[in-house]
């Protein structure tokens, strides 16, 4: 990467499960939700093959397989009050991510969140943890026309930065959120939120990938990766 291209570049992050650990609350927020809607025992495995797609798509397919009558506004309405709530109340960000943010702040590096949540949820998670501070960018699911694995999200994400797709670097912890930078056209740095889905073959093409996920991931490393010592 020569000089001029790093400093073109723009990092666009995931929020869930790769700068904060919030899948705890979004998977009891459906439990919760589900349990108001007669569907008991929603557990952590059955959740977690919606981790990386917005809530609105995950909500339409347990719409449907459980039968729920209520509409899918009805439902994403209701779970995003739930997560607010317990989102408020404790919200963990990954240090290294916070090492890592603060690092491409100081080097006046463009970052924005590109999130399956909606706006109301990822503000109130960056304001919370305090990450406003340094990401004042962000793009919810709900304003583009299809979620992740489209890369809608990321390239309104580029849009707002005035980036091009191909200067943009793409922080993700899952497999649909690497497979919509790949269609971005946008370079990926893969931080897996479960370890066990390293292999899957949407991480191939991640230029950087930390295969044992957060607890491998290595601010330093990172930036070295993007901006090489010449």
């Amino acid at each position: 990467m020569n000089s001029s291209r790093a400093q073109a570049t723009s990092v666009v992050f995931d929020l869930d499960g790769t700068l904060v650990d919030s899948e705890p609350n979004a998977y009891e927020s459906a439990r919760l939700l589900l349990g108001r809607y007669g569907v008991p025992d929603f557990t952590w495995e059955q959740n977690a093959r919606f981790l990386g797609i917005s809530n609105r798509e995950a909500l339409t397919v347990l719409r449907a397989e459980y039968g729920i009558e209520a509409p899918v506004d009805e439902l994403v309405a209701g779970q995003d009050a739930c997560y607010l709530e317990l989102a408020r109340a404790s919200t963990e960000v990954f240090p290294r991510m916070r090492e890592f943010v603060e690092l491409l702040h100081a080097k006046g590096v463009a970052m924005a969140v590109a999130s399956g949540s909606s706006r109301e949820v990822i503000e109130a998670v960056l304001k919370g943890t305090g990450l406003d501070a340094y990401l004042t960018e962000y793009v919810s699911a709900e304003e583009v026309a299809h979620g992740k694995p489209a890369p809608d999200v990321f390239l309104e994400a580029a849009r707002r930065l005035g980036a091009a797709p191909a200067d943009c670097v793409v922080v993700e912890d899952a497999a649909p959120g690497a497979a919509a930078a790949q269609a971005a056209g946008m370079r990926c740095i893969a931080v897996p939120y479960v370890a066990a889905t390293a292999d899957d073959p949407a991480f191939a093409a991640a230029g950087l990938l930390f295969r044992g996920g957060q607890g491998e991931f290595s601010a330093q490393a990172a930036f070295g990766w993007l901006f090489p010592v010449p």
